[in-house]
């Protein structure tokens, strides 16, 4: 028997890797144990005290280090059915193709755990998977799947996990899955499944469930009353639904939430004050809010790392209490109301590696502290622990830790003004990026030659103000900045060229209305007394001669600054309005939509 399950896995093992095994693994040969094998854990057989069966296969990114990703396609998975004792399943992150084998699964009576998420997996979820007894996680994401929800989830009695979020998933949710006394964690945001709003007086009380995910579901009115039965819930997000009114006060009594997200809803009022002491994740971002910054208590805020408060109506002056979330790395208020200083107080943040506060109404001039934030200065290792967080909602997407115990989620897609448009970055690691966004503001006077201290930066955009002077020399030293944008601001003198701001030579745009700037990265010489030295003076010439010579040298000027126009006018340095981005969009009022 064990050289059957060997000669099995060694079959599924090339046929599932294909001409990429050498890259992969080279411990599983034919001639070896396979229990000792990369990524395979076997148990002592329940039925008999001299056999060893396979009880794990863990095959998940195995190719994300090649480029291009191989198309696997999910007919290669036909010999990991042969291997019958399997408890534990994990083929994620792959790139297999396909419909997913419902028969083939149907072979795995024993499997417990199963983990098929980030492919490219499509059809319909057969019924056969949840005709396996012992099923207790299932995990789905981010696939392409379509059709319903199988009714055959009912036969499921020990589910606790059921992730299906990031799909093609339609029609209603069924009421029913509430009903699972175990189930712990359902997540099934991100589809288009559509709740029905009349059978929410019918939803049990569920204590055991602790994480739920009904994003883009089509709920209407207020938040829904029966969620307050869920006793045990600390992560929540109703992000993009039709939420309505204030939030109610029994939900801010619940006081169990780690991640809360309720983001793009119609809600109404002031943002709540009363938080839960383990909040880290906070996002009330795209809705109908009024008032000034809440004031939060900050003794119950001694774990956030994440708020998100854009696009929300808030008025104002920031306040120097911000300083006091000393755990807060990410901090998202862009489109507001808010005016007056930048508060020098958030320079305190250590932690701060993303702040967009652009497209408010900050005036006076960029706090030389900010050269002072450290979490921008110093670059975390690569290989360096992930932060804590879990980053959703309008620009963020997640992985969650499937055990229960974990709040310790990778960051995903992080969308950011890059590069003159909205782009997604994907990266499961906070500290690969960092980023700094002041612009489409009102600040004006010098910019301080201390942000060139923040080596650690990849993102500055300072656009669209009133700022003037010259560049301090001291941007040369970021060396890791990917993109600066200083466009449309009074600048003047000659761009540094020194470290990365040598590439920006390839966008010109990045330096555009700042009449008075000079240098390769916009192809436009600078006068000599800015560094840069003037042309030869032209050889003497004959008294008679001189002015055909000079005639002709006119004419040379000419043609060549007409053609240096065009090709600067062409390249994008000339601009003439000033783009949507740098004008400040018409604030919704209190009843308008946002961006999304």
């Amino acid at each position: 028997m064990a050289m059957e399950i060997r000669a099995c896995l060694v079959v599924a093992l090339r046929s599932f890797f294909s001409s990429h095994l050498q890259l992969v693994s080279l411990s599983w040969n034919s001639s070896s144990d396979c229990c000792g094998w990369v990524e395979v854990e076997c148990n002592d057989s329940p039925n008999s005290t001299s056999r060893v069966v396979i009880t794990g296969l863990y095959l998940d990114a195995l190719f994300t280090h090649l480029s291009p990703q191989p198309r696997v396609e999910s007919s290669m998975l036909a010999p990991i059915f042969h291997i019958r004792s399997l408890e534990e399943l994990s083929i994620s992150d792959n790139n297999i193709q396909g419909e997913i084998p419902g028969a083939g699964f149907a072979n795995l009576s024993n499997l417990v755990l199963q983990y098929m998420e980030g492919n490219n997996l499509s059809g319909p979820i057969p019924p056969h998977l949840f005709h396996l007894p012992l099923l207790r996680d299932i995990y789905l994401r981010d696939n392409s799947l379509t059709g319903q929800l199988p009714a055959d989830i009912g036969n499921l009695t020990s589910l606790q996990r059921l992730s299906s979020q990031n799909n093609l998933l339609t029609r209603e949710i069924p009421s029913w899955l509430f009903n699972f006394k175990g189930l712990r964690d359902l997540r099934l945001g991100g589809n288009h499944l559509i709740w029905n709003n009349s059978v929410s007086v019918e939803i049990a009380p569920n204590p055991s469930l602790f994480r739920l995910s009904l994003k883009s579901h089509g709920l209407v009115a207020e938040v829904p009353k029966w969620i307050s039965t869920l006793t045990s819930l600390y992560f929540l997000d109703l992000n993009k639904n039709k939420l309505q009114g204030a939030f109610p006060q029994w939900f801010l009594e619940m006081r169990l939430h780690q991640v809360l997200i309720l983001s793009d809803n119609e809600l109404t009022g002031q943002v709540p004050t009363t938080i839960a002491i383990e909040t880290i994740f906070l996002a009330f971002a795209g809705n109908k809010l009024s008032g000034g910054f809440p004031p939060f208590n900050f003794t119950n805020l001694s774990k956030l790392q994440h708020l998100v408060l854009q696009d929300s109506n808030l008025t104002g002056e920031l306040p120097n209490f911000l300083s006091q979330i000393s755990t807060l790395q990410v901090l998202k208020l862009w489109n507001n109301h808010f005016q007056g200083l930048i508060p020098k107080s958030i320079c305190n943040l250590s932690n701060l590696r993303i702040l967009d506060v652009s497209n408010n109404y900050r005036t006076r001039e960029i706090p030389k502290e900010f050269g002072n934030l450290v979490g921008m200065i110093n670059e975390q290792p690569q290989n360096s622990p992930s932060p804590n967080l879990y980053t959703i909602g309008i620009y963020f997407s997640s992985i969650l830790s499937s055990q229960e115990n974990q709040l310790s989620p990778k960051l995903r897609d992080l969308i950011v003004n890059w590069k003159k448009s909205k782009q997604g970055i994907s990266t499961d690691k906070l500290n690969m990026y960092t980023f700094l966004d002041l612009s489409n503001n009102q600040l004006f006077g010098q910019i301080p030659a201390s942000l060139g201290a923040l080596k650690a930066l990849k993102l500055l955009n300072i656009s669209c103000n009133k700022l003037s002077r010259k560049i301090p020399i001291s941007f040369g030293d970021l060396e890791n900045i990917e993109t600066i944008d200083l466009s449309y601001n009074n600048l003047s003198g000659q761009i540094p060229d020194g470290g990365k701001m040598g590439t920006m030579v390839l966008y010109p745009n990045y330096f555009a209305n700042n009449s008075g700037l000079c240098g390769i990265e916009i192809h436009l010489p600078c006068p000599k007394d800015d560094g840069l030295p003037l042309p030869p003076p032209p050889p003497q010439i004959k008294k008679q001669e001189s002015w055909f010579l000079w005639e002709s040298v006119w004419i040379g000027y000419l043609v060549g600054l007409l053609l240096a126009t065009g090709f600067m006018v062409l390249i994008g340095y000339f601009t003439l309005p000033p783009p949507s981005n740098c004008r400040h969009p018409p604030h919704r009022p209190i009843g308008g939509r946002g961006r999304n």
